[in-house]
């Protein structure tokens, strides 16, 4: 009789704007197990133990079957969001996040040492929240800075802070070249900032003291992670050069895998090295907020399936809530075009969804003219993935297959990427 193998299983952990999700998958990538907890609401010097708690309540009510025979770990958070530590490890002040805009006060700052056309000119940018620490007196404690992700994942291992050169950009780094800038390793300051690796890579085991809490394998190791929307995009599966997912949430968002980076900062345009490919995309202003604000989701079940996804309505909408578009049309002052409004409710939904299809097409042939991978497939996720005349409608204009993602959880995703570090 053969040794029998014992089961090995890869452990993700999302964290979003509003709560956390752990995934567990096995080596095959089947979803075993997953749980999520919810943030209460906290003023911002609190969230640290929100999020500290949070991870491990999550490792708590993993089965102790499945806990005892995890190999690998990784956390996404939401990019850009940052943490100003002490040398024991200690949050310095409330962290930043992704939305915070008060970089906007170190603009001088931002553009006197970074290059005029970088990624990193964004009040919200990792960089400058680093600068706006800067002007702060307790910056004078400081002993690292880093990512949402980062912190979480040092909270496992027990060492520094290790980022990845996903949640890094923002931050300076360049991924072409694998390697900070001299404008950045001129900086004063610069022995704060967390060394970078790839996605997924072992860092170190997971602390004694977290073996013995929970009852983990000593040899499972804690991985680099990710942010929030690139694990999304790796639990769609995609990895050929040319397809893409749209998610199709408040928002409509595009992401492209393509063989080589295409920027245009000016629409929101920039691209994130996926091992040897690139990851590109945009952001509309456009996506399901729309719909959402004419009909509600059961109107929105109820009148889908008597649309004929094969007529065209013939209606010519540029859905937006508001004046304003970034991509892919960059116009701050872009009218919404909803009028005229038909009488027929099914007709104007139809109208609605066009629209928006219109919208994802001219965003895959901006990305295309930017020099992108043409598209071949695209996948979908969000809450419009559900919708399947919208589906349709999509694949007549498009022009390649469109189908669901089999999973969009973000957790799911670095659970992969987890798993992923088996084989770097």
């Amino acid at each position: 009789m053969g040794k029998v193998e014992a089961p090995q299983f890869f452990l993700g952990i999302d964290f979003g704007t509003s709560g956390a999700r752990a995934a567990v998958i096995d080596a095959k990538q089947e979803l075993i197990w997953q749980e999520k907890a919810q943030f209460p609401q906290v003023p911002g010097p609190e969230l640290p133990t929100v999020w500290r708690q949070s991870l491990f309540s999550l490792l708590e009510q993993i089965p102790a079957e499945l806990r005892s025979q995890i190999r690998a770990i990784a956390i996404d958070g939401t990019s850009s969001t940052v943490l100003l530590l002490d040398g024991q490890g200690k949050v310095l002040m409330e962290p930043l996040l992704y939305n915070d805009d008060r970089g906007r006060e170190v603009k001088h700052l931002l553009s006197a040492m970074a290059p005029a056309d970088h990624l990193v000119q964004s009040a919200t940018s990792s960089l400058a929240k680093l600068l706006w620490y800067g002007q702060q007196s307790e910056f004078q404690q400081a002993r690292y800075f880093c990512h949402q992700a980062d912190w979480l994942a040092s909270l496992l291992h027990g060492g520094r802070p290790v980022s990845d050169y996903h949640n890094a950009l923002k931050l300076g780094y360049d991924p072409e070249t694998l390697t900070y800038p001299n404008w950045l390793k001129n900086a004063p300051w610069f022995s704060l900032l967390p060394p970078v690796t790839i996605p997924g890579t072992a860092i170190a085991p997971l602390s004694s003291s977290v073996v013995n809490s929970y009852k983990f394998p000593s040899t499972c190791q804690v991985c680099s992670g990710t942010t929030d929307s690139i694990a999304a995009f790796l639990a769609s599966g995609a990895t050929q050069p040319g397809e893409a997912v749209t998610s199709l949430g408040s928002t409509l968002v595009l992401k492209l895998l393509s063989v080589k980076p295409v920027t245009n900062l000016a629409s929101g345009v920039y691209s994130h090295r996926l091992g040897n490919l690139w990851l590109t995309g945009g952001a509309s202003n456009a996506g399901g907020a729309v719909l959402q604000h004419f009909f509600s989701l059961e109107q929105l079940r109820e009148l889908s399936p008597k649309i004929d996804p094969n007529q065209p309505s013939g209606l010519d909408y540029y859905p937006l809530l508001q004046p304003g578009e970034r991509f892919p049309i960059n116009d701050p002052n872009l009218l919404p075009k909803l009028e005229p409004r038909p009488a027929d409710d099914v007709t104007f939904l139809q109208g609605l969804l066009e629209g928006l299809t219109r919208i994802e097409a001219q965003g895959y042939a901006k990305l295309q003219a930017l020099g992108a991978t043409p598209l071949t497939k695209v996948l979908t996720a969000g809450g419009g993935a559900e919708n399947l005349i919208w589906q349709t409608i999509r694949q007549n204009l498009l022009q390649v297959p469109v189908q669901k993602s089999i999973q969009s959880e973000a957790a799911y995703g670095s659970a992969c990427l987890a798993r992923s570090s088996q084989s770097l």
